[in-house]
């Protein structure tokens, strides 16, 4: 069954904008970066593979971002964590197989972790330049310390993004950020994972995901080492490795 337009998800916060899928099979579910939205190339390319296939698929907004109520710069990892809960909880009929880019793949970690146990608990995830513990390990640990006292001075400082317009990094992102680190021990998914990354990513070094790799320690892993991929990895061939990866978790 074809998407419809895009549809809304209350939750105690915000409505939720998300495109679904009907079909068959465990459901996909798309979690995207940071500042990204449910419609860019990579979430499209599955929903056209999805449709092609007969596979159930959902791809959704945080709050603050693309058609999804709130703003960016009101917006924490918990906060974005809770809205891809909400949307496994109220919109799959079984447990999901996750898609995780970049910051979606430190939710989709932290989403497993919570549905630990649970009917929805996902049954594999595939992590495109996983940006795990990005707040603090990417960011607050790379900034100056001008950076760093803006942030505790004025609440916030305006990073400069290759992708767009400065995004706000506010002191909130950072302090919420902490609680929800993965890095401080193993994480257990008790699921397949694989995990796509660009050896030329600039924004999440390779060396990051094998990091990750390092915290599964009970989980099977397989890791796609693309080494001419930058961090979006949306050419033809790098959506190629992604439909691979997601058909062989499927």
């Amino acid at each position: 069954m074809s998407e419809a337009d895009p549809q809304f998800l209350p939750t105690s916060r915000h409505r939720l904008a998300y495109r679904a899928i009907k079909g068959e099979g465990p459901p996909l579910v798309w979690c995207g970066g940071f500042a990204s939205d449910m419609d860019s190339t990579k979430a499209q390319a599955l929903a056209d593979w999805a449709q092609a296939k007969g596979r159930a698929y959902i791809r959704f907004d945080y709050s603050g971002h693309g058609l999804s109520e709130g703003r960016f710069a009101d917006g924490t990892i918990g906060q974005w964590f809770g809205d891809a809960r909400a949307i496994i909880e109220g919109l799959c009929d079984e447990p999901p197989i996750i898609v995780g880019s970049s910051m979606g793949g430190w939710i989709a970690l932290l989403v497993t972790r919570a549905l630990a146990g649970t009917p929805r608990a996902p049954k594999g995830l595939v992590l495109i330049a996983p940006a795990i513990d990005f707040t603090e390990e990417l960011m607050w640990a790379q900034f100056t310390d001008e950076m760093r006292a803006q942030i505790e001075r004025d609440g916030e400082w305006k990073r400069p993004s290759i992708y767009g317009d400065p995004l706000p990094i506010t002191r909130a992102l950072i302090e919420d950020g902490r609680k929800h680190l993965l890095f401080t021990g193993p994480i257990a998914t008790h699921c397949p994972v694989h995990i796509l990354q660009g050896m030329q990513d600039p924004d999440v070094p390779w060396k990051h995901a094998m990091r990750l790799v390092e915290h599964l320690p009970g989980d099977d892993v397989t890791t796609t080492l693309i080494r001419d991929g930058d961090h979006r990895l949306s050419r033809p061939q790098d959506i190629e490795k992604l439909i691979q990866a997601v058909e062989g978790i499927a």
